[in-house]
């Protein structure tokens, strides 16, 4: 049965909860761990008790799997994504695409390339901490509703709006200051930084890309000590934990 035909059985199979799974429930599952079926579905999965919770005060849960309730310890760990499962597995509604919005706060992060779905995941979790409430991605950023990146926001996908826009062309449109982290950037604890405006932070590897690069108004430099002008400054620093010191920063 196609998968998409399978899923009008698959919601209609929830409204009686303890219901002995089956085989089919628990690829359907499975299957969403894979981006292209979660952009099929519409739908993406959470494990555990907090993550789940969080993220039922935003996001709209199509189904709650919990040991000893309606799933055995075997169905969860068929279910699961992770080495140790937590017992509970959440399948919940993705949000309509919200790319074309043209609201965002004063302070926004724009995401270059970035591959590795614990980094976004960090990423999404900081900018909540600091209060920045839409990331702005290029469209080979990881996505969002990877459960790597699900389970590592713990819920601040709940408050963080995540848009995927050909990024060039998005911050070619934007009348306010582009601040990005790069190497010939001026020390960012003496150069004077804007109040509003955006930042960007690059792909793990490369950095950010020379298309965006051209795009840049303020280049700025994480210093490291007590060689402030060491030449891989940037390179010797995870992309989450730049993105940790640049947010905290610009919020002091």
């Amino acid at each position: 049965m196609h998968i998409c035909k399978f899923f009008a059985n698959f919601v209609a199979d929830f409204e009686d909860i303890m219901e002995k799974l089956t085989k089919s429930q628990i690829k359907l599952v499975k299957s969403l761990q894979q981006k292209k079926f979660r952009d099929e579905l519409g739908l993406f999965v959470a494990e555990g008790d907090k993550c789940v919770e969080e993220l039922r005060k935003s996001f709209e849960l199509v189904q709650l799997y919990r040991e000893g309730d309606n799933a055995s310890h075997t169905e969860i760990e068929q279910m699961s994504g992770l080495k140790t499962p937590q017992g509970v597995v959440g399948v919940f509604k993705k949000k309509s695409d919200c790319s074309k919005s043209s609201e965002y706060s004063d302070l926004t992060l724009a995401l270059d390339g970035i591959q590795d779905p614990g980094n976004l995941g960090t990423i999404i979790r900081t900018c909540d901490w600091f209060g920045v409430h839409d990331i702005v991605c290029s469209k080979d950023t990881a996505d969002c509703y990877n459960p790597k990146v699900v389970q590592a926001t713990m819920g601040a996908l709940c408050r963080v709006r995540i848009h995927y826009v050909d990024l060039k062309e998005w911050l070619a449109a934007q009348e306010c200051p582009i601040i990005g982290t790069l190497l010939e950037g001026g020390n960012m604890y003496e150069s004077p930084l804007p109040k509003t405006g955006i930042i960007v932070m690059g792909n793990e590897g490369n950095g950010i890309s020379q298309e965006v690069r051209k795009l840049i108004t303020h280049p700025v430099r994480i210093p490291s000590y007590p060689n402030e002008k060491a030449s891989d400054v940037i390179e010797s620093l995870n992309v989450s934990i730049a993105t940790a010191i640049v947010l905290a920063e610009f919020r002091r």
